[in-house]
Formats: structure tokens, sequence, C-alpha cells
């Protein structure tokens, strides 16, 4: 079944950490994959985009995130990360990982909660 789920979200402090994780069904996973990323979608709020890693190895950084989000995967567990330090309000959201393949397509997980209290 293709599928991407995400977990490791919850409530942090300002000034907090927390990692989420994405797995991607091996159907996905090992098809043709041009990139993959995170966005989140705030309350009231369009979906924005975080961070993204080409295939290649290429890694981008919404400003946002710069200096707080690290974006890596785990061939071997067919598993995405984000790594978040530094944690503000501001980054309050639903956390969404995708896949993108070279065919065009994007898979989307179901999100994971990220409250942050100041």
């Amino acid at each position: 079944q293709d599928q991407l789920v995400e977990s490791g979200g919850g409530l942090v402090q300002t000034g907090g950490s927390l990692r989420l994780s994405c797995v991607v069904s091996e159907s996905i996973f090992r098809l043709h994959v041009a990139g993959m990323g995170w966005h989140r979608q705030a309350p009231g709020s369009e979906r924005e985009w975080v961070a993204s890693e080409t295939w290649g190895g290429t890694k981008r950084y919404a400003d946002s995130a710069k200096g707080r989000f690290t974006i890596w995967r785990d061939n071997a567990e067919n598993t995405v990360y984000l790594q978040m330090d530094k944690l503000i309000p501001e980054d309050s959201a639903v956390y969404y990982c995708y896949v993108r393949n070279t065919y065009g397509q994007t898979y989307w997980g179901q999100g994971t909660q990220v409250t942050v209290s100041s």
C-alpha cells in the first residue's frame, strides 16, 4: 500500500526540540523519487513548504527554517526526518511529509501536530 506515515509531533516549550519521522512505503520510496520534504499548515493559513531534499542529496530550507531545522533521510529505513531545534510558537502547525517522483506524482502523509508553547 502506498503510504507515508509521520510521527514525532507533540507539545514543546519555546526553545525546545522535536524530531519528526516519515516512514515511506517501499513502493513509493524506491520508484523514481525526485525529492522529498516537509510542509506545514497552521490554522487559518495556507500550507507552506519547510524543507526538502532531492534524491541526489541537495537540501533546501525555507528562510524560517534555516539554521534551526535539518532534513535528512535513511535509505535503509525508507524514512525522512526533520530535526527541529530552537522552536518558537510560530512553528506550531500540522507538519506533512511528501515524496515526489520523476513522473510528477506527489504523495502526502496524514500530518503530525506540532505545538510550541510560549
